[in-house]
């Protein structure tokens, strides 16, 4: 048995996988669900599909890796509270599924499924503890979830306080507003269509923020345009306008999102897409300054490894003929909680307790030194995506999407600007 899947996912739901919201996710409308620590999902659009099976290699590093593909079901446990859970799609109730991740080509990932019958047995005490607790953190939540909507709508930049006890990312669960927003969104949605349906597709993807402690996540909207081929007069007028209105006309890219962990207060601050929107280009520049600073300096060994990867990218979206990245978003993440790393020479007796100072800008001998690995640059959301292999596309373009190249661009000068006017 993989060792992602715990006794929460297996014992609530013995035939299925229990979804829970991804709560780190900071941008998008559409709901984002943790299936287990390595792999989320979200509703399965057919062009979304299409592009990650057919993915070109050259660019499968600066995206998720894909998975495969789930039946989600809305249900109701005995208390009437409100659940999403996973199936495998050939119907088989009986077993929980269990991911094969040794092959990583898309088109041959297999959903395998075993019998866990030994460990709902091993983890029937603990898992019924868990529930219960789980059931009433849950209707504690639903009694406050209008306010908070109604609070979400009004405050565009939020702080979170986290526990400094134990471990750091076990303790802001549930704390970030906009997934909570889009869950209890997708279940609405669901209950409603009940009566006429209750299976769902739903693809799988790999959770880029499972190797960090602390993932601080920042969601761009990529490009000057927005809308598909495919999208009404009044949704191309409704994309149009609020290009228009933001930073994505003038240097094509907005802030979607962004979470960021300010190690001297121990909070967490969200910015959603309503404040992105109304960023001016010295807002947008002076947003990507807060999204790396922790609160007590700014991290500037994280710059060359994001200017790298942004570079990277842009060279090879630049070779990538017709295909145009419509309302795509791109992510930058790294960890809140820094690693230390020592120099050779040290004496073990210093190294028995590093303070915290170890990780400042003074830490001398113990600073940080950033790999290429620190951070992570990857598109998401493919939805209103095209190239001229989608055969039933009436539309077909020409060359290289100049809009989000034009957006990489900038975003790398800006970043660039911001590291040479706060160098020492």
């Amino acid at each position: 048995m993989s060792p992602a899947f715990g006794a929460m996912e297996v014992e609530h739901y013995s035939k299925g996988v229990l979804l829970e919201p991804f709560v780190h996710q900071v941008g998008g409308h559409s709901c984002v669900l943790r299936f287990n620590d390595k792999t989320i999902c979200k509703p399965l659009i057919q062009r979304e599909h299409q592009f990650y099976e057919t993915l070109p290699t050259e660019m499968r590093k600066f995206t998720p890796q894909y998975e495969g593909v789930v039946s989600v079901s809305f249900e109701e446990d005995e208390d009437g509270n409100l659940c999403l859970i996973a199936y495998p799609l050939n119907g088989d109730h009986d077993n929980l599924e269990n991911l094969d991740n040794s092959d990583c080509e898309p088109k041959s990932k297999l959903l395998r499924w075993t019998n866990k019958k030994t460990m709902l047995l091993e983890n029937e005490k603990i898992s019924k503890e868990w529930v219960r607790q789980h059931r009433k953190e849950e209707k504690m939540k639903s009694h406050k979830l209008e306010e908070e909507f109604e609070w979400l709508k009004k405050s565009e930049v939020l702080y979170y306080s986290v526990e400094k006890k134990g471990n750091v990312s076990s303790q802001f669960k549930h704390h970030n507003p906009w997934s909570m927003k889009c869950h209890q969104q997708q279940l609405q949605r669901m209950k409603e269509n009940a009566k006429h349906r209750n299976q769902y597709k739903f693809i799988l993807l790999e959770n880029l923020t499972s190797r960090y402690e602390v993932p601080c996540v920042l969601d761009l909207k990529m490009g000057t345009r927005q809308h598909g081929d495919d999208a009404s007069e009044e949704k191309k007028a409704n994309q149009i306008r609020k290009c228009q209105q933001s930073t994505s006309a003038v240097i094509g890219v907005r802030v979607c999102g962004m979470q960021v962990y300010q190690a001297g207060t121990g909070q967490l601050m969200f910015m959603n897409k309503y404040h992105g929107r109304k960023l001016s280009v010295q807002g947008f520049k002076e947003a990507l300054y807060q999204f790396f600073h922790n609160g007590k300096y700014l991290r500037r060994e994280l710059f060359e490894p994001v200017i790298k990867k942004l570079t990277e990218l842009k060279s090879v979206l630049e070779k990538q003929e017709s295909y145009r990245f419509y309302s795509s978003s791109l992510l930058i993440i790294y960890d809140g909680k820094e690693r230390q790393e020592v120099a050779v020479d040290s004496d073990p007796e210093d190294l028995e307790d590093l303070s915290e100072e170890s990780s400042d800008e003074s830490a001398g001998a113990y600073a940080y030194k950033p790999t290429a690995s620190t951070v992570d640059v990857r598109m998401i959301d493919f939805a209103h995506t095209t190239c001229k292999y989608y055969g039933e596309d009436s539309v077909v373009h020409e060359g290289q999407d100049t809009g989000y190249v034009f957006g990489l661009q900038n975003l790398i000068d800006i970043i660039k600007e911001i590291r040479d006017e706060s160098g020492e």
